[in-house]
């Protein structure tokens, strides 16, 4: 079967809805309101769908992969915005070096898993 394919988009969920709103703004994210319960958020192309909603065992197993071209630079930049002063409740790791590439990454306020890497 042949598919043409404008995007795929996941779902997160957050324990605090304007906490994490606030939270992927202040990433760089552009947000793009769809009620008072959801927005979808972008960079370029690129998105996910963040709910108003909250199960500990959907937001404690949820992943996302965010592939980079300079994971160094990326690292860095995100480190220079100190999002831990305002977001007590992320955390962002070193970089792990791999077989396939490299990743870091970084807990959202809900505990969102976000794995940054470049391959």
């Amino acid at each position: 079967m042949e598919y043409t394919v404008a995007s795929i988009r996941t779902f997160i969920g957050a324990k605090d809805f304007e906490l994490s709103r606030n939270f992927y703004l202040d990433l760089g994210f552009e947000e793009v309101k769809i009620d008072p319960r959801m927005s979808y958020f972008k960079l370029g192309n690129f998105g996910f769908y963040l709910q108003n909603a909250y199960v500990k065992d959907w937001i404690d197993n949820t992943m996302l992969f965010l592939e980079v071209k300079d994971l160094e630079s990326h690292l860095k930049k995100l480190k220079a915005l100190e999002l831990e002063k305002t977001y007590p409740k992320i955390r962002i790791s070193k970089i792990h070096y791999n077989d396939w590439g490299k990743e870091f990454f970084l807990y959202d306020p809900s505990g969102v898993l976000w794995h940054i890497g470049e391959f």
